[in-house]
């Protein structure tokens, strides 16, 4: 059974792919779970990712210093910052792919700081990655690139594996293109196969680097959707990067709910609801100089930070 998304938002400016007009955007399957349900009944309410005291230079550059930061379960951490502020350091630390120079780094609870390459490989399945470019493989389809994450563990059927790359395509808007290539499609309908791709699997984590760099309004705000659809019904943990404070805001201001009868809707912060779970992160010479809700970075007096915003 496929379930209607409506928006009560005052601007809906996102269209589904059959819709050149206007209307509802994605069909969510029931509980939008892509593969069969993990028993998660007895687990904590985990740490995500934790930066503790973690020092970083590349020669003479420093690029973090002391650095903490923690992301909770199904919390967003938007970090924004000027070139060289260790926005892509961040990234790479948290997959494994750069070490620290000091300081250790916790990934759902558990330090990968001085992992061997073959225990980093299982934590990065415990991940989702999205790149600016989408990041495809050019020769096989869409279908293919979303089917990769799980024919590479071995661990599911080719039946499991297609229902599951056909629901999440579903999710994104993109059904009909599971057996298109990826030069058919446009920089936007890359970038959604990118996140069916990084989630198929369905991690804990997603990490986005520039998602909606180089996008238009209109498909900003559907790849804004996707993230807040995972975010808040799918519980995930994200860290994104970005430099698009438009798509920023949206993040930090928007709620996805779903009703009893399954119809899932988008909720603007109002008077009577203030967003908790996803939070700003600025960078300034290796450091955060500023962690907080857009609220209140809207009331920040930090004048590098009003100089950034603007």
């Amino acid at each position: 059974m496929l379930l209607r998304i409506t928006d009560h938002r005052r601007d809906k400016g996102c269209r589904p792919e059959h819709d050149p007009v206007g209307g509802h955007r994605f069909h969510f399957g029931h509980r939008c779970r892509f593969l069969p349900e993990q028993d998660h009944s007895g687990d904590p309410v985990l740490s995500a990712i934790r930066f503790e005291k973690v020092c970083k230079s590349y020669d003479d550059q420093v690029v973090l210093k002391d650095f903490d930061l923690e992301v909770r379960s199904a919390e967003t951490k938007i970090v924004l910052g000027g070139s060289g502020s260790g926005k892509s350091t961040i990234l790479k630390m948290v997959l494994g792919l750069v070490k620290p120079d000091r300081g250790r780094i916790r990934v759902n609870d558990q330090d990968i700081t001085d992992l061997s390459e073959d225990e980093l490989m299982e934590i990065r399945k415990q991940i989702g990655m999205v790149f600016q470019e989408g990041a495809l493989f050019d020769s096989i389809t869409v279908g293919e690139n979303v089917a990769y994450p799980l024919r590479e563990g071995k661990q599911h059927t080719n039946d499991e594996i297609e229902a599951a790359v056909k629901r999440l395509l579903g999710f994104v808007g993109l059904a009909s293109a599971y057996d298109k290539m990826p030069s058919e499609l446009s920089g936007g309908m890359r970038r959604r196969v990118a996140i069916a791709r990084a989630v198929v699997h369905r991690p804990s984590i997603v990490l986005y680097d520039e998602p909606t760099a180089g996008l238009d309004p209109i498909t900003s705000r559907t790849i804004c959707d996707l993230v807040i659809a995972l975010r808040d019904l799918e519980g995930v943990s994200s860290i994104f990067v970005t430099h698009d404070l438009s798509a920023a805001m949206t993040l930090a201001s928007e709620m996805a709910l779903r009703d009893a009868a399954g119809e899932v809707t988008f909720r603007s912060e109002d008077d009577n609801f203030c967003l908790a779970n996803t939070r700003f992160v600025i960078l300034k010479d290796g450091q955060i100089i500023f962690e907080g809700t857009d609220e209140a970075l809207g009331k920040t007096d930090d004048e590098y930070v009003r100089e950034f915003l603007e």
